[in-house]
């Protein structure tokens, strides 16, 4: 999978898990941009390390499902991270 299908499947990826787990994370849609292209590389490790399937596809529903939950890990992360103090 080349530079630009790692950017549409990081956009989308992270898209779906902001909607998935909405909330007050900082960021508009350049940071969702970012924590999708870093959830999908971070699920796609978790995935070949733990279950030995890769994000390598752009149409296959492993690597979607593996960039979506690699998102939504890099979300909650993010999440705390910027959660204000009350």
């Amino acid at each position: 999978m080349g530079f630009i299908g790692w950017i549409v499947l990081g956009l989308i990826a992270g898209a779906i898990a902001k909607a998935i787990k909405p909330g007050e994370q900082g960021g508009g849609w350049l940071a969702t941009l970012v924590l999708g292209v870093v959830g999908a590389i971070v699920g796609g490790w978790i995935g070949s390390a733990i279950f030995g399937v890769g994000v390598n596809e752009f149409w296959d529903l492993s690597t979607w499902l593996l960039a979506i939950g690699g998102s939504l890990i890099v979300l909650v992360i993010w999440g705390l991270i910027t959660r204000k103090k009350a």
